[in-house]
């Protein structure tokens, strides 16, 4: 079993984004049978955010009051939170003042329900700071006080990853990867984190949602969807269609392996970690029902031979 933090997590983590922050999130009930199917398959690395939805309902509320009535999942979830963004500019900001906001509010949010935040990352790395001040910080008020577990990194370059092991422990980097998304094999975010011993913390593995097979034409798309509203490339009219066709050829093979598309890209992307000089790699497949947690955590995944190409 992979670690993280010293703690034991299943090799499909769980990302909680889409339970808070959509235009119409799901209900707590539906979300709470989701969490709790993502515990029963195993998936405890599970990964939020301060800013995942408005501050009266984000990742950290919700958890709370999952905790509230599910009190022995606490020391069960590996949890990952990132913060950082100034709620006045709605920028990232690694200053000791909103760095202590940040990290003060997100613990407070949990009402003492988990003893502490595994890890905690910044959004993106804040250049206008210098990362000895911001880490320094943490580790000596949060980290060495055991109100936090670890410093995470999120969305960042090899050369930070390099040059932020010199200042503190860094236990998970997040960044995206899938079919679609395999940047970080080629730009040296894996190689650095092999080299180091981090674990990639692996978000958006069925390419948000387009590996899913739930997406055959543009028009299925929600209207509220924030794919449409952020303006990912990959899901503008024209890009739709031709990114559907590689789809297609994953959803032939899914077949001949006797799974579904998202259990094939999901696996893929887990089996990663078994190719020479590559770090542990955890995929956290978001998903709002128990249902599609179930398929991505608790099905039949298929074997796949990994090789250097």
């Amino acid at each position: 079993m992979p670690e993280i933090v010293g703690k034991e997590v299943g090799p499909i983590g769980f990302g909680l984004m889409g339970l808070t922050w959509r235009a119409t999130p799901p209900s707590q009930d539906q979300a709470f049978e989701a969490m709790r199917t993502a515990i029963h398959n195993g998936s405890n690395c599970w990964n939020g955010g301060e800013f995942y939805g408005s501050p009266d309902y984000n990742s950290l509320v919700l958890l709370e009051r999952y905790l509230e009535k599910y009190p022995e999942d606490a020391d069960k979830i590996v949890l990952n939170i990132k913060g950082g963004l100034n709620p006045q500019t709605h920028q990232v900001d690694a200053s000791p003042e909103n760095t202590r906001r940040s990290l003060d509010n997100c613990i407070a949010q949990l009402k003492g329900r988990k003893q502490k935040i595994d890890m905690f990352e910044f959004g993106r790395r804040d250049p206008a700071v210098p990362m000895d001040v911001t880490f320094d910080l943490i580790d000596r008020e949060y980290v060495q006080t055991g109100k936090i577990g670890g410093i995470a990194l999120s969305e960042v370059r090899a050369e930070t990853i390099h040059e932020a092991v010199k200042h503190t422990k860094v236990v998970a980097v997040e960044a995206e990867l899938s079919l679609f998304t395999t940047d970080i094999l080629e730009n040296g975010v894996a190689a650095a984190c092999a080299q180091y011993g981090i674990p990639i913390i692996a978000y958006s593995p069925i390419g948000r949602g387009m590996l899913t097979g739930q997406f055959k034409k543009f028009d299925d798309l929600p209207k509220d969807s924030l794919l449409l509203s952020l303006n990912f490339p990959r899901f503008q009219q024209g890009n739709f269609e031709k990114n559907m066709q590689l789809v297609e050829k994953v959803e032939e093979i899914a077949k001949k392996k006797d799974c579904t598309p998202a259990q094939l890209a999901i696996n893929w992307t887990r089996t990663l970690s078994r190719r020479p000089g590559m770090p542990t790699i955890i995929p956290i497949p978001g998903a709002t029902t128990a249902d599609r947690v179930e398929e991505n955590t608790g099905g039949r995944y298929p074997e796949i031979i990994p090789t250097n190409t």
